[in-house]
């Protein structure tokens, strides 16, 4: 297993496996209150056999080379976490997603961990176009996707069922020569 920093205070990258289920989902447990009012993923991790399971299909998703999900650690503690929910090589398309719990707001983590994915699929995977999608309610995702340079490229209207509710998504994106123009 590998550890990525991401930066002076101790915080890593380090990817998420079925065998951190136990860990996984008592972070989910400590992150639900802020993640499950924008996506369903707190809530496909509510209890062991939930966790492993939405875990496995990760490992299953890197496995086909189609996603991938890793988890950010702060001083030992699994805190929140990125992945490629979406990854298609032959297009060269990629979405990136984000989470976290309420000790890992405030510090950058988000930032410096899809920034560290970004660089991975466009300097070592070659891919062309990194996206991010959030519920236009979600002021905090769509915040982390400007700071990330990223181009709102629209809003899909009611495009988006969670919890018996419609959301508006926001489609933001980064071409790799924005982003290399921008390093």
């Amino acid at each position: 297993m590998f550890a990525m920093p991401l930066g002076d205070d101790g915080a890593q990258l380090r990817p998420l496996e079925p065998w951190q289920a136990e860990e996984f989902l008592a972070h989910m447990d400590r992150a639900r209150g802020l993640v499950d009012p924008w996506i369903p993923f707190a809530a496909a991790a509510t209890d062991l056999d939930s966790a492993r399971a939405l875990l496995q299909r990760y490992a299953d998703k890197q496995a086909a080379d189609t996603g991938r999900i890793y988890g950010i650690w702060l001083d030992g503690t699994l805190v929140g976490g990125v992945l490629f929910r979406i990854f298609e090589a032959a297009r060269g398309v990629c979405e990136i997603g984000c989470w976290l719990e309420p000790a890992g707001q405030g510090r950058g983590l988000v930032h410096r961990a899809s920034r560290t994915l970004m660089e991975w699929a466009f300097d070592v995977r070659g891919m062309h176009r990194v996206e991010w999608i959030a519920s236009a309610a979600n002021t905090r995702s769509v915040a982390a996707a400007e700071r990330l340079g990223m181009t709102r490229e629209g809003v899909l209207r009611e495009a988006f069922l969670h919890r018996g509710e419609r959301h508006d998504e926001e489609i933001w994106a980064v071409l790799a020569s924005e982003w290399r123009a921008a390093r």
